[in-house]
C-alpha cells in the first residue's frame, strides 16, 4: 500500500516549501518534473518515482552498492545495513560485478534473501564489453545475487571513448543484454558513467532505446562538464530514467572542502528531474541521516539551487571538487586492464 502525502501545489509551478523555518520561496515554474497535486511517498515517508518511461517506482533515495563492503565492515555488518535499509523504505539498490572482487552482489544476495528482494528493484552492472564475457558476468551476477532477474542491467564505467562503439558492435555487450532481456534475465537495460558527457552523447546515439542512465548529479556538476545541463533534458525527453550518483563528491569532498551541508547536497540532487539517487551507505549513521533527509525532502526552488551553484562556483570551475571527472582515482582496474592502460601511478612513479 501506497501512502500518499497531499502537499497543496499550483499547476505548472512549484510549491511554496520551507526548507528551514528561516528560508522562505517563492512560486517558480516547475519544469523536467512530473506535476501533480501531491507528493507521493511510501508507507516510510520517502518519496517515490517512477523508473523513467517504465512502469517502475523506485524510492527517491538509492541505496549504493560501493560503500556497505568497505574494509571496516563484516558481513553481517553490510547484512544488517540492507535489512535496516529495506525495512525503513529504500527500495533501489544499486551494485556492480566488479564491487570488492564480487564481494558486495554477495553480501546483497544473502541480505535480500527471506522475503526482502520482493521489495527492491536490484540493479547491478556488467564489465565486460564483449558478448560472451558478459553473458559469464550475468551469470554469475545472477547467482551471487540470489535472483533469477534483475531489474535494472547497466554498462559499468562507460568513460573511455571507444567503449560506446565497442559494446553496441555486433558481438558486443549490447547483444547479450538483449538476449538477457528475451530470456527473462533482466528487465530494464542502461550504462554509467563519470568523465565526460560526450561519451554519453555517443551512447545516446545509439540505434537502441536506452531505459536507465546513471550520471552524476550534484551541486558543482554544472559547472564542469556538467551532465545535468548536457544529458539530463536528453534523458527526460526520451523517458530514460535517470539514476544520480556522486551527490557529496564522491567521498564527501562538497562537505570538506566546499562547505556545503548533506541535507543541502542530497536536497539538491534530488530536486533534479531525477528518478532515484544512489547514495553511498557505510554506517548506521550514514543511513538515519540519509533517511531523514529523504524523509524531511521538500522540492527546491530554482532560485535556492541556484545560489548554492553560485556559492560553490569559483570552486568548481577546473574539476577540483569531482576527482571522477578530473582525475583517474576513479577509474577501475579493471577496466584499465581492459583497455590496454598501464596502472595508475606507474609511469611517473617509473620516472628518474
Amino acid at each position: 500500500m501506497v501512502m500518499v502525502y497531499r502537499l497543496r501545489i499550483a499547476s505548472k509551478f512549484r510549491l511554496t516549501v520551507f526548507l528551514s523555518v528561516h528560508s522562505h520561496y517563492q512560486l517558480l515554474p516547475l519544469e523536467g518534473l512530473d506535476v501533480s497535486d501531491s507528493i507521493e511517498r511510501n508507507t516510510s515517508g520517502i518519496p517515490i518515482r517512477t523508473l523513467g518511461r517504465s512502469d517502475i517506482k523506485v524510492s527517491i533515495l538509492g541505496f549504493g552498492g560501493g560503500h556497505f563492503c568497505r574494509k571496516h565492515l563484516g558481513e553481517a555488518d553490510s547484512i544488517r545495513l540492507v535489512h535496516e535499509a529495506v525495512d525503513s523504505g529504500i527500495s533501489f539498490f544499486d551494485n556492480a560485478w566488479e564491487y570488492h572482487g564480487g564481494e558486495s552482489e554477495r553480501r546483497m544476495g544473502i541480505a535480500l534473501e527471506g522475503g526482502r528482494r520482493d521489495k527492491v528493484t536490484l540493479m547491478t552492472k556488467v564489465c565486460a564489453r564483449d558478448r560472451r564475457t558478459a553473458e559469464e558476468q550475468l551469470e554469475t551476477s545472477l547467482r551471487r545475487l540470489k535472483t533469477d532477474v534483475i531489474d535494472v542491467w547497466q554498462f559499468h564505467e562507460v568513460i573511455y571513448d571507444n567503449d560506446p562503439d565497442w559494446i553496441c558492435s555486433v558481438d558486443g555487450a549490447l547483444a547479450a543484454a538483449e538476449s538477457a532481456r528475451k530470456a527473462g534475465k533482466v528487465r530494464l537495460i542502461g550504462f554509467t558513467g563519470h568523465k565526460h558527457p560526450d561519451i554519453f552523447k555517443k551512447m545516446l546515439s545509439q540505434d537502441f532505446e536506452w531505459d536507465t542512465v546513471q550520471m552524476p548529479t550534484n551541486v558543482v556538476d554544472a559547472h564542469y562538464r556538467s551532465f545535468q545541463k548536457e544529458i539530463l533534458p536528453v534523458l527526460n525527453e526520451r523517458g530514460i530514467g535517470c539514476i544520480g550518483m556522486k551527490s557529496l563528491g564522491g567521498e564527501g569532498q562538497l562537505i570538506t572542502e566546499a562547505g556545503l551541508t548533506p541535507y543541502q547536497c542530497r536536497a539538491f540532487a534530488m530536486s533534479l528531474p531525477i528518478s532515484t539517487l544512489v547514495s553511498g551507505i557505510q554506517s548506521a549513521e550514514n543511513l538515519q541521516q540519509d533517511l531523514e533527509i529523504a524523509r524531511s525532502f521538500k522540492q527546491m526552488a530554482e532560485d535556492e539551487m541556484t545560489a548554492l551553484q553560485n556559492q560553490v562556483r569559483d570552486r568548481s570551475l577546473d574539476g577540483r571538487l569531482e576527482w571522477f571527472k578530473s582525475t583517474q582515482f576513479y577509474d577501475s582496474a579493471y577496466h584499465r586492464d581492459q583497455h590496454g592502460f598501464p596502472s595508475i601511478g606507474h609511469v611517473s612513479g617509473n620516472l628518474d
